[in-house]
């Protein structure tokens, strides 16, 4: 029993990463390409863009290895099956639901690790997303450039008489604050704009400064100043699981569907032990069975199931479509591969 489970692992284990490669690379693909989008909205290095693919990598793995796992475990059993191996297991007095405790344990601990990522993963790294690109956008609209009209920097005038925006220097600036009890006006020879942690700086060099009040009128020389001025961005923060599944009211439908579905997904390969033995176990003698057709047709029914049902019995789909799928992909099994082996 144990050298038969290592050589259905075995070759599992190559069918597995031969599916999931390719479904990998295509989801990676399709990121890149909204990835694409980003850039005609916000300035992206390779760094970033490396780091923007990061954080979209465990959404991407929750997706592509179940699918990859029913797939390739059907595909095992068909192959062993086509030459003719299964004939021999099943003649030395194996029964076909061992092939179902065989494959139970990965798919047992593929189910595992999907809540894991969706639950706990997922929306730590969403959260960081959100405000990495919440950031850029909001440092996008901050373009400083040498103009006659000036801008606002926080509570300051600014004008700038000379501007490289490749490197954030300028030159020849002035800057002005005037409020009820006194009148500030800043003149640098350089200046640099820095963004430390979502708070702009702009780093005055070799300059000085004027202010005035009913007091009197008083001067200084400098040579580094900063002046600050924070960014207003949509902040995203994450302090627990729980706290951000039902931190939105306005989104508490969305975050309820997405967790029913995911749950749903997350549940597949356990849920469908039956459907691969039922799929993948064929005499090659009599019986040609349209592999990648039913597959297809399986995933689309499963995934059908976890809407609608949902849309009726909200959390209740969760166990509603597990009890319906089992019993459906039981009597798959028996029918086709349990009474006749």
């Amino acid at each position: 029993m144990v050298k038969l489970r290592r050589y259905i692992f075995s070759h599992l284990n190559v069918l597995f990463f031969s599916i999931f490669i390719p479904l990998f690379t295509i989801a990676s693909v399709i990121f890149m390409i909204k990835l694409a989008t980003y850039t005609a909205i916000i300035q992206l290095n390779i760094d970033e863009m490396g780091k923007l693919y990061l954080f979209v990598l465990p959404e991407l793995l929750f997706y592509t290895l179940p699918i990859a796992f029913v797939v390739a475990s059907v595909l095992t059993l068909y192959r062993l099956s086509n030459d003719n191996e299964m004939v021999v297991v099943f003649s030395l007095g194996i029964s076909p639901v061992f092939l179902v405790r065989i494959l139970a344990l990965p798919a047992f601990l593929l189910t595992i690790l999907l809540f894991v990522d969706y639950l706990i993963v997922t929306p730590y790294v969403n959260s960081i997303s959100k405000n990495f690109l919440s950031q850029k956008k909001a440092e996008a609209k901050f373009n400083l450039t040498a103009s006659e009209f000036g801008h606002n920097f926080g509570d300051w005038m600014l004008f700038i008489n000379k501007s490289d925006n490749n490197t954030r220097s300028y030159g020849d600036v002035v800057l002005f604050n005037k409020d009820l009890k006194e009148e500030v006006l800043l003149v640098a020879h350089t200046a640099e704009l820095l963004n430390a942690h979502g708070n702009l700086q702009l780093r005055l060099s070799d300059g000085e400064g004027y202010s005035y009040q009913d007091q009197g009128f008083k001067w200084m020389n400098y040579k580094h100043l900063l002046i600050n001025d924070i960014i207003k961005g949509e902040a995203t923060y994450y302090k627990n699981t729980l706290q951000y599944w039902t931190a939105s009211p306005e989104k508490q439908e969305f975050y309820t569907r997405l967790l029913i579905t995911n749950a749903l997904l997350s549940l597949l390969p356990v849920l469908s032990l039956f459907l691969i033995v039922g799929l993948g176990v064929v005499h090659a003698r009599h019986q040609k069975r349209l592999i990648y057709l039913w597959l297809f047709v399986a995933i689309i029914i499963f995934y059908s199931l976890a809407i609608i049902i949902q849309q009726w019995l909200g959390f209740h789909a969760i166990w509603a479509v597990s009890v319906l799928w089992l019993v459906a992909t039981y009597f798959i099994y028996k029918r086709l591969v349990g009474n006749r082996f």
